[in-house]
């Protein structure tokens, strides 16, 4: 089984794992061991599930405007977590590959092994939810025919993805292509780099 078949499972798993409450605070229950790469996988789409959901729910036009600021900063919590989380399944990988000597012509790509899981890992999210817009009962033959031909475009995508990631990992195997991440320096997280916060003072100095 290659990398992404066996990531592809997990990441079905998961989303069923989810729908069985399809509740944004439903506790994760990570079935793998911590120090396994299948632990980060898991985690990583269950990150990306409930943020789908979040998603959906702030576009409520009814929604309470305290409600949605309360929900869009877990929105930023779950994106930071997000992004925490592809630079740890990117060290699995640098380490995976450290005792591989580059060949003298190897390349580099434009992203890094992780990044694109994290788009597998969405990809398989528009599946699923596009199959249920497949099967609505209360939707018209139009809706169900328009969200099949979308359905088979995602699967498409889905295969060649998979194939470019599992590609791309027996590259960084030959020597062909060099691995290189660099952290993601988002600064409006940090109150050093955000003038908003770093220039918000204090209401008791």
């Amino acid at each position: 089984m290659s990398f992404t078949e066996h990531a592809n499972h997990i990441f079905r798993q998961v989303i069923n794992d989810y729908h069985l409450t399809d509740n944004v605070d439903t506790p994760i229950h990570n079935p793998y061991d911590r120090d396994n790469i299948d632990y980060s996988l898991y985690l990583k789409c269950w990150i990306d599930t409930v943020q789908w959901h979040y998603e959906d729910i702030i576009r409520d036009p009814h929604i309470d405007p305290q409600e949605a600021l309360s929900l869009k900063r877990r929105i930023d919590r779950s994106n930071q977590d997000r992004t925490d989380l592809v630079e740890d399944i990117d060290s699995y990988f640098r380490k995976l590959y450290s005792n591989v000597t580059p060949l003298p012509d190897a390349r580099l790509n434009t992203e890094s092994p992780a990044w694109a899981v994290d788009r597998l890992s969405i990809l398989a999210l528009k599946i699923y939810h596009m199959e249920e817009q497949v099967n609505r009962k209360d939707a018209d033959a139009a809706h169900r025919e328009k969200c099949q031909m979308k359905l088979s475009v995602l699967l498409e995508q889905q295969k060649d993805l998979s194939l470019a990631i599992d590609q791309l990992l027996e590259d960084y195997q030959a020597g062909r292509k060099v691995m290189k991440v660099y952290r993601q320096m988002k600064m409006y997280n940090d109150p050093s780099t955000n003038p908003v916060l770093y220039n918000t003072k204090s209401p008791l100095s």
